[in-house]
């Protein structure tokens, strides 16, 4: 049984999707999710878009964090 392959709706992506998705093009490996779906990814090329995704959400968190503080000041 294979299974079938979730259309991908561009218009209604979620703010962590359009990361998701910007990333697996700067990796190029956008294409292939868009044609076969995530399930072909290998585990490492997931894995990468994942830890890329984690690097930029401590960053965006952080600059959030020190404009906070310095805010506060």
């Amino acid at each position: 049984m294979g299974k079938k392959k979730k259309e991908i709706d561009f218009t209604n992506l979620t703010p962590e999707e359009e990361i998701k998705y910007e990333i697996a093009r700067e990796l190029g490996v956008f294409d292939r999710i868009v044609e076969q779906g995530w399930g072909c990814l290998s585990a490492q090329e997931a894995g990468r878009i994942g830890g890329i995704m984690t690097q930029r959400r401590r960053s965006a968190e952080a600059a959030k964090t020190k404009e906070d503080g310095e805010a506060a000041r």
